[in-house]
């Protein structure tokens, strides 16, 4: 027996596994009767909306994906998780093209663990993607380089969040020589060796598929071995072959200014509480860079849309305190005293309300790690804490101070996108609901003897607090963070329309840059939104994304058009099966591809939000958030409708304003749409959607969803109307 053990023990150190490639791009193109046929009927149907011949086109893509090259995807890959092995930066173009139809994406791995032998494969790999699309001038399909700067807080206020920063070129004068990386807990704990020596054993728990463990630790070690750069020197002069780092937005901004390169930076997951600390709020300059224009308001994490005036912990003479719960938000940190008040027993009441109060304050210090305050509890008995309970598809623990919602209202002018934040390297997920398990980031054990990876150690429950140590090797990083909890909170992804002037990547481009955009949660549904009247000098209706002054007497007007997104057939088109392997649409394309129906979707209604931003920095915001200001009927059935509306009140406000509108559509069933699926006053029952082995891995844990578009906002500023 110890010689068996010995034996494979000495597999285990000596077996080396192998570098983690980026695959191979399928050569051929998508047929260009299928490109026709999408850009026709979308023609069509904006002919019947009444939108003019000379209009742009709608492409959609997905701006926000990530593959094996990322080490929390690299985890996903793994036997332990029922992972599908790797999926490179190759796989990521074959998805867009083959399985989800897009027109345009983007390949945005983490900084933080990004070798440059990574970075430069996953520039070839894009090279290679752009190439079998066919001509440049009218591709298929336009792929773009970028990488995710994965910044987080230990406080909410050293917290600044994740953004993507994407470029528009590929050549190599176009792109930097390295990814940008953030400093800090996330990047040690992507680097850190004790995740090596804990995946060492791996191999001989689950010795039916040991290679991929080796190829693991491979990826580990190459991350481990890769230099800091030296910190105040120029980009330029800096070594060619170390981890280049940014601390905060502000160095982020500096190091890009210093490459000279087309760039766009746009900050997602503003209020996905997994790795934001309670009490954080947006505390970026409203005008932080020209370059950061877009903002994502939904991904596979959730909506990060909506304001409420609620948080998750509240400062109190330059402390963070827990506050008290209303009939609408549970904070956590009051959650966690009441759990630890129902176990308090025969003690003196005196003795139980302190420890309350202890096990409240000690939550609020933990941040994202705050469950661990109070041992032994299950997903269950935390209920619907931190949850936005009215919000549409709300992130897991909602930070509102984050939301888009409370940006805008403090003067960001930001449009609106959707995408994935895919870890499979499948962007568009959203084209179907199904694939709880690889459309959506769900992840667990496969089996009860994998619990250790994610939940750590067997914690017994007891009657007091316990301080939680953030140095504590026995808790993995996933689970200093909530993971099981939420799983329940997992969508599949959005997408990002632009309307361009062409397929090129210049025009999508152009359209990024200048917010002529919007986000969907996923379905292809068209939206036009624009502003028709108002300014004297107007010639022709002004986009989406627009800025405009007008005099402060003007009485604006704006048109709606919006046409919902087709129903799907099974399976795959006949094109893709002619182009892929059975085993390859199995493995790639879970085999769902887009297969788009005759029929759209109903869209029921057009809600007008209506923002008007601080006009100074100590202003509330509450009040000058209406949401939604307007709710109009959308009557034109499955071929769309046209509304519009004015603003009466513009001129007496005097003060600036904008407007944005989202346009619903019919209820549908979609993955996860009900969260923690509570029943019962106050969330007294949860029927959880687990990502381990207790829910079965076939029940996509579907609930009818109304899923939705929202437009970029258009802002209107008052200029005083001077009389001679």
């Amino acid at each position: 027996m110890a010689l068996g053990l010995a034996s494979v023990a000495l597999v285990v150190v000596t077996c080396r596994g192998r570098h983690e490639g980026p695959g191979s791009v399928h050569p051929d193109p998508v047929p260009a009767p299928v490109i026709d046929a999408r850009e026709h009927e979308q023609a069509e149907r904006a002919a019947e909306l009444g939108v003019g011949p000379e209009a742009k086109q709608i492409l959609f893509g997905d701006l926000h994906v990530h593959t094996t090259f990322s080490p929390d995807a690299f985890l996903r890959s793994l036997p332990l998780v029922g992972g599908e092995g790797a999926h490179p930066p190759a796989d990521a173009c074959d998805y867009a093209r083959f399985c989800s139809g897009l027109d345009f994406f983007a390949v945005t791995d983490h900084a933080e663990a990004l070798t440059l032998e990574h970075w430069r494969e996953t520039i070839e790999s894009i090279r290679d993607c752009n190439a079998a699309a066919g001509d440049p001038a009218d591709p298929d399909l336009a792929a773009f380089v970028g990488f995710e700067w994965t910044q987080v807080g230990t406080t909410a206020d050293n917290h600044y969040g994740h953004k993507n920063v994407l470029f528009k070129g590929t050549a190599d004068d176009e792109l930097p020589a390295r990814p940008i990386a953030a400093s800090g807990p996330l990047v040690d704990a992507m680097r850190a060796t004790q995740i090596n020596a804990k995946t060492i054993w791996l191999p001989l728990i689950d010795a039916e598929e040991p290679s991929r463990y080796f190829d693991y630790r491979i990826y580990r070690k190459e991350i481990a071995a890769m230099p800091d750069c030296p910190s105040g020197v120029d980009v330029h002069d800096l070594p060619a072959e170390c981890r280049e780092m940014a601390a905060t937005p502000t160095e982020l901004y500096a190091k890009l200014d210093q490459w000279r390169l087309d760039a766009l930076i746009i900050p997602h997951g503003t209020t996905w509480g997994f790795y934001t600390p309670p009490g954080y709020t947006w505390h970026e300059p409203a005008e932080s860079h020209d370059r950061q224009r877009l903002i994502e308001v939904y991904s596979g994490h959730g909506n990060s849309e909506e304001w409420r005036n609620v948080s998750a912990a509240e400062r109190v003479e330059g402390k963070w305190t827990c506050p008290a719960p209303t009939a609408e938000f549970e904070p956590c940190c009051w959650r966690a005293g009441e759990l630890i008040r129902e176990r308090c027993g025969d003690i003196p009441a005196a003795t139980c309300t302190a420890r309350v109060e202890d096990t409240r304050r000690l939550y609020v210090e933990a941040g994202v790690s705050g469950h661990q305050v109070v041992p032994g509890t299950s997903v269950e008995d935390w209920g619907d804490c931190d949850q936005c309970r009215d919000c549409f598809n709300p992130s897991y623990n909602h930070r509102a101070g984050g939301s888009v919602q409370a940006i805008l209202a403090k003067g960001a002018t930001f449009g609106m996108i959707g995408s994935s934040d895919n870890h499979l390297a499948r962007p568009g997920t959203g084209y179907k609901e199904f694939g709880r398990h690889g459309n959506t980031e769900t992840v667990g054990a496969r089996s009860p003897r994998f619990d250790g990876y994610f939940r750590g150690r067997d914690r017994k429950r007891s009657a007091e607090p316990e301080r939680f140590d953030s140095g504590d090797r026995s808790i993995p990083p996933f689970a200093q963070a909530y993971l099981e909890r939420q799983a329940s909170f997992f969508m599949t992804g959005g997408l990002v329309a632009v309307h361009a002037s062409g397929r090129d990547r210049d025009s999508i481009w152009s359209a990024l840059e200048r917010r002529e955009v919007y986000g969907t949660s996923g379905e292809r549904i068209l939206l036009w939104f624009d502003l028709v009247s108002g300014p004297p000098a107007l010639t022709e209706p002004l986009a989406m994304g627009s800025v405009v002054e007008l005099p402060s007497d003007s009485l604006p007007r704006f048109r709606v058009r919006a046409a919902g997104s087709f129903e799907q057939l099974p399976g795959c088109p006949e094109w893709v099966e002619d182009r892929l392997s059975a085993e390859r649409i199995h493995g790639l394309c879970l085999d769902e591809c887009h297969h788009p129906a005759d029929r759209r979707r109903v869209i029921t209604r057009i809600e007008v939000i209506r923002i008007r931003p601080q006009v100074t920095a100590d202003e509330a915001i509450d009040p000058l958030i209406e949401d939604p200001w307007l709710s109009l009927p959308c009557p034109g059935g499955a071929e769309g409708c046209t509304v519009e509306f004015e603003d009466p009140e513009f001129a007496s406000s005097g003060r600036s304003s904008l407007y944005y509108v989202r346009a619903i559509q019919e209820p549908t069933p979609a993955v996860n749409a009900s969260g923690l699926r509570c029943s019962g006053e106050g969330c007294e029952t949860l029927d959880v959607c687990y990502g381990d082995y207790r829910t079965e891995f076939d029940d996509e844990c579907t609930s009818l969803n109304e899923e939705r578009a929202w437009s970029s906002p258009i802002w209107l500023h008052p200029v005083r109307v001077v009389t001679p």
